[in-house]
């Protein structure tokens, strides 16, 4: 009996914590206090950018979460210019257009966007960088990775081996292009290379257009390779160079905010996350910073950047 008491008193104070978490879990929290209604938003593009709205427990940058980061910085009053703190390697090449065009509306909206790169801003991660007012990376920082990759896997030697089979009924000839259990033919190679080359000029273009280069000279930056915030500078790839406080004081600047800004997350943090990040955070339970630079997995170094991800 005492055994079922504990049990329920435990399962009770969880609810209670729980309830408690999502009460103030989603709402915004300033990082540093500064001048009132003079505000600089912080959205994190953090991991590999995938489309959709994210899982339960979170993981990646997700498409969805970080638009809504950008419409809550644009509608937020408050809120007078944004800091993009990316620190991914890339991912896919649709979420890096849909988040690229929710900061072109943030910048619409007369509220300038500033990026601050952190270990990594390739691929993707430079795509929705190139769309900002200004770019300030690290020296350190592996940026650039300008192309586009799919690979696809051809597992029909293994298959063999293991003596397993494919019975194969589709609708077209290319239906089961890609497909693991062969070989793809000439022509579909030349339909998959029509599609990356076609995603590659669109990422020459946003590149050429927001750093204001001619797109000939961009094309001799975007065979893929990866550059140091140093050398990017040097090419014209970014803005200057600089931690996330200098990317802050810029993005202030632009805005014509005087003194000390606040700075204040657009991260609505799920409650566990808030929950357990509370209860590991020294001090108070109520030091949660999310936003803050250097938070959350570190991302992996480019390798080969994923703009486009296997379709299968």
């Amino acid at each position: 009996m005492n055994r079922k008491l504990i049990a329920g008193a435990f399962i009770t104070l969880c609810v209670v914590v729980l309830l408690a978490a999502f009460a103030l879990g989603g709402r915004n929290r300033t990082l540093i206090t500064g001048t009132a209604g003079q505000a600089v938003g912080v959205v994190n593009v953090e991991g590999v950018i995938l489309g959709g709205q994210g899982g339960l427990f979170g993981g990646g940058a997700n498409a969805g979460d970080i638009m809504r980061q950008l419409r809550r910085a644009r509608e937020d009053t408050a809120v007078k210019a944004v800091v993009l703190r990316v620190n991914s390697p890339g991912g896919s090449a649709a979420a890096s257009q849909e988040i690229a065009d929710e900061i072109k509306k943030v910048r619409e909206a007369g509220k300038p966007v500033v990026t601050s790169m952190g270990d990594t801003a390739a691929s993707g991660g430079y795509w929705i960088a190139a769309a900002t007012d200004r770019i300030v990376a690290n020296p350190a920082t592996l940026t650039g990775s300008i192309g586009v990759i799919m690979e696809l896997q051809n597992l029909q030697g293994l298959y063999d081996k293991l003596g397993i089979d494919f019975n194969v009924i589709k609708s077209g000839p290319h239906k089961d292009m890609g497909s693991t259990s062969r070989d793809l033919t000439r022509e579909e190679r030349d339909i998959l290379q029509g599609m990356v080359d076609d995603i590659y000029q669109q990422f020459v273009a946003i590149v050429a257009d927001g750093r204001n280069l001619p797109v000939d000279q961009v094309k001799k930056l975007a065979d893929g390779r990866v550059f140091t915030g140093r050398q990017a500078k040097e090419l014209g790839l970014v803005d200057s160079l600089g931690n996330y406080y200098e990317a802050v004081r810029v993005a202030a600047d632009l805005a014509g905010i005087e003194g000390e800004p606040e700075i204040r997350s657009m991260t609505q943090p799920r409650p566990w996350e808030w929950l357990f990040s509370s209860l590991s955070a020294p001090g108070s339970w109520w030091q949660l910073l999310p936003g803050t630079p250097g938070g959350g997995a570190q991302s992996p170094l480019p390798g080969p950047a994923y703009l486009l991800i296997n379709p299968q």
